[in-house]
């Protein structure tokens, strides 16, 4: 998937904020507010891992997709653009190979 598929698919969703459409799915989220978008993000991502869990690759590209589609739906109704995530995304991209540091926890305490 290129920048160019997602950038188009994020307008798209933009589009039905800003101009309702009849039937439109992306419409109808947006109408029903935050608490059915964020349901939406969640069930997908519960589908997701479960795909994951299973031998057919097409059943989780199909998760990992509904997953994107309803996370921008998110982006979109709270503001985020697009090219501001692939801006952070670029600045980690730069980052691959340097080591984090994790925190280590006394699990006795």
């Amino acid at each position: 998937m290129t920048n160019d598929t997602l950038k188009g698919l994020y307008e798209v969703v933009k589009q039905r904020k800003e101009n309702y459409e009849e039937g439109s799915y992306t419409c109808y989220l947006f109408d029903k507010g935050l608490d059915k978008i964020l349901k939406k993000c969640g069930e997908e991502c519960s589908e997701m891992i479960i795909a994951s869990k299973n031998t057919d690759k097409g059943e989780l590209e199909g998760e990992i997709c509904d997953l994107i589609y309803h996370m921008m739906v998110l982006m979109v109704e709270k503001g985020v653009e697009l090219d501001d995530i692939i801006a952070v995304l670029e600045k980690r991209r730069q980052k691959i190979g340097n080591l984090k540091k994790f925190h280590v926890v006394d699990k006795d305490s």
